[in-house]
């Protein structure tokens, strides 16, 4: 359900901020007062194409945000179809694209700048405008001459008709055998690779096996190598530096720092007998001494372990020639830590035990996927049968609806066709054996067209009114929105329609733009759009009305004067009988 939305600086909308109840709500005002500039911010705003013609004049940037109630949070069962995932409503759109919400709230925004550079977002994560229109098919249908029109996308209409039939659980099943029926011939079809390359790829990798594992490489070998190839190449430089540290810190002259700070502890000591108030520093005295000394006794002791080895050089420096020669093979390059060669190992011995076990697998695969297509086969027959006896009850309660909403010679039909058949059998896909399509005529001796060529924005907007009547108990979208329901009608005609937009709001919240106070008198609430010039600039503005206020609208649509009593009498009597 759509709470708030705000439009800044979109077309002549310099501000607006509009709170949204549930039910039946109208939008009301004078031709030309920017009543589409409206449905345009909201089309916007769902993913629809943007200009920069869309930014108000002498502005630079346009910007339309709303706020969406998603309903109670439903369990997340989105559908795998091979390698995509198709989620069934908002919350599992969420949930696979990583998108936080709060309180089963989502915030939209979207934004058009003079450079022509826009972005969006869902909650605080930008996406692009593909999925902001993905995500908000499951917000709101816009039915008129707009782009956002669910129902004009046969893709969507197979979703409908099982949603009518109550086969959307049958269905999602059916779509997870199928997906395993696809990994599963495709796991065959990687078995039933050339018998020359199977044999070639085994050979290579228990190559590889057997050379890793005779290294017996350990993880971090490669670092510590370096550092004592380091140390055993350089050991004549490394004795001389450790010879001159010795002779500084312990000369045996009596000159080395050992010897001085010998003697100075001496003379410091007399001192402190002098004045106690040098202990303390005569104490760090000390403790420098026996630190120095320490390390002067740890210097000479490495001295004398120091032993030029070059047998042992020779075999660090061939190890170091094995380790870059299997990196060369093995890793992402020789200076990639010596882990990726470890790793290999474990994907070669993994991928060698699939291949052994290849010709098992391969008749327990065949097994199953035999086993599945059958299952498949079955299933598909059942859920094409149950959609053929739904289509035809659907078609009836369209043409029906239609009917009352004066369009009484519209013939629909819900077109259910099976796929292409092969030589080897029917064709099936991950929903089934079925295409579906909604067919219509709108006029007397033409034929059923797709739905999609309907010219009409007022028969679109009543064909679309009729589905989702029909459709109310079934599907997901919160919010919709009719716009030139109106075209061409009066009368009775007019009634009907605003009777069944407000049963349709029962379920769910529908906004409608309208010119006819005998569809406007039957709203919940009524928003009008008002033009206005100030300082010479064109505004529109949106706002609620009630009340008195509302009466006055009502009589303006009526006969186009708001003041006279007869109109307001009218006006009373329409909204004390309809609303």
């Amino acid at each position: 359900m759509l709470e708030d939305l705000s439009i800044k600086d979109f077309a002549l909308i310099d501000s607006a901020s509009i709170d949204f109840n549930t039910g039946f709500t109208v939008l009301s005002g004078e031709t030309g007062a920017g009543k589409s500039l409206l449905i345009g911010a909201l089309t916007f705003l769902l993913g629809g194409k943007c200009g920069v013609e869309q930014i108000r004049a002498g502005c630079h940037e346009a910007t339309v945000s709303a706020t969406f109630y998603l309903g109670e949070n439903t369990a997340v069962r989105a559908v795998e179809v091979g390698s995509d995932i198709e989620p069934m409503n908002a919350f599992e759109w969420l949930d696979l694209h990583g998108i936080p919400f709060e309180d089963n709230r989502i915030v939209l925004r979207r934004y058009i700048r003079e450079s022509g550079k826009s972005g969006a977002w869902i909650g605080s994560t930008a996406v692009t405008r593909a999925d902001l229109s993905s995500f908000c098919s499951f917000l709101v249908d816009i039915h008129g001459q707009h782009e956002h029109q669910n129902l004009m996308k046969v893709s969507e209409h197979r979703k409908f008709l099982d949603s009518y039939a109550g086969l959307v659980e049958t269905v999602q099943d059916f779509t997870a055998l199928y997906s395993e029926l696809v990994q599963k011939r495709r796991r065959l079809d990687e078995l039933n690779a050339d018998d020359k390359d199977r044999a070639q790829r085994i050979e290579l990798l228990s190559f590889a096996i057997k050379e890793i594992s005779d290294a017996k490489l350990k993880n971090g070998e490669d670092k510590e190598l370096d550092e004592e190839e380091t140390k055993l190449s350089s050991f004549e430089k490394l004795y001389s530096d450790i010879e001159q540290v010795n002779s500084i810190l312990d000369g045996g002259d009596g000159n080395g720092i050992v010897s001085a700070l010998k003697r100075i502890r001496g003379t410091a000591e007399h001192a402190v007998s002098l004045d106690k108030n040098l202990s303390a520093l005569n104490e760090r005295l000390d403790s420098a001494f026996y630190e120095i000394s320490d390390i002067a006794n740890e210097y000479r002791s490495y001295a004398g372990g120091l032993v030029f080895d070059p047998e042992r050089l020779a075999q660090v420096q061939e190890r170091q020639t094995l380790i870059y020669n299997l990196k060369k093979k093995y890793a992402s390059s020789v200076s990639a830590p010596i882990e990726e060669v470890i790793s290999y190992l474990s994907e070669a011995e993994e991928k060698l035990s699939r291949l052994d076990a290849g010709e098992a697998d391969k008749e327990s695969l065949k097994s199953e996927i035999s086993a599945l297509e059958k299952e498949i086969f079955t299933r598909a027959k059942d859920i094409s049968s149950r959609r053929k006896e739904a289509a035809s009850r659907m078609s009836k309660g369209v043409v029906s609806v239609l009917a009352k909403l004066g369009m009484a010679s519209t013939r629909f039909a819900v077109k259910v066709s099976d796929k292409e058949e092969s030589e080897q059998m029917q064709k099936i896909g991950p929903y089934g054996s079925d295409d579906v399509e909604f067919l219509i005529s709108a006029n007397p001796g033409q034929p059923l067209q797709p739905l999609a060529k309907i010219a009409s924005g007022g028969e679109l907007s009543r064909v679309m009114l009729s589905l989702k009547t029909i459709l109310a108990s079934s599907d997901p979208v919160g919010t919709m929105i009719f716009d030139e329901i109106d075209t061409g009608i009066g009368g009775e005609v007019a009634v009907s329609i605003g009777s069944h937009l407000k049963n349709l709001a029962e379920k769910r919240q529908v906004l409608c733009i309208t010119h006819l106070a005998s569809i406007a008198v039957y709203a919940d609430n009524q928003l009008k759009i008002q033009k206005s010039v100030t300082d010479g600039m064109t505004q529109t503005r949106v706002f609620p009305i009630e009340g008195e206020e509302r009466v006055q609208e009502i009589a303006r649509m009526l006969s186009g004067d708001a003041v006279s009593s007869a109109s307001l009498d009218h006006a009373r009597s329409m909204l004390g009988k309809f609303s």
